[in-house]
């Protein structure tokens, strides 16, 4: 799809270059990671990675649009890869990668500088949505606070 084209960072694919595909949650098994649904909010840039001694910590810039649904230790899919954020600032975020990760994705083949596709938690954009509303209705912060949430 042409929408599909211009917000990803599929325009810049070659013949033959991996691309990550995960497969959608269903719903009709246990809940077991995160809910990837494949759409694209967004596409970071790598602007550095660290070599720890058992992970690869990856810092992504992203259009503050985006980064607006991603809070620490919440949900991403970066590539279409279903990960964990460690840390999040107004300009980039950061994820922690296994080695078994980065060999089994396209990530072995990232270098900074390097485009990537960010898809945002969906929960996280609902409830972005509904607590920014101009037309307030009865769910607002305060009725969250009261009940338990």
């Amino acid at each position: 799809m042409l929408e599909t084209i211009n917000n990803t960072t599929f325009k810049e694919l070659k013949d033959g270059e991996i691309l990550n595909l995960e497969r959608a949650l269903s719903p009709t098994k246990r809940l077991d990671g995160h809910i990837v649904q494949g759409h694209v909010d967004g596409v970071g840039k790598i602007i550095n990675t660290t070599h720890n001694s058992n992970e690869i910590v990856y810092k992504i810039s992203a259009n503050p649009d985006v980064l607006k649904y991603v809070v620490n230790k919440g949900s991403i899919a970066l590539d279409g890869i279903s990960l964990t954020v460690s840390n999040v600032d107004r300009n980039s975020l950061e994820v922690s990668i296994i080695p078994t990760t980065i060999r089994e994705t396209n990530l072995k083949d990232k270098k900074l500088g390097d485009s990537i596709n960010i898809e945002t938690d969906i929960i996280g954009r609902y409830v972005y949505k509904f607590l920014n509303k101009e037309e307030k209705n009865s769910i607002d912060l305060e009725f969250l606070r009261e009940n338990g949430f």
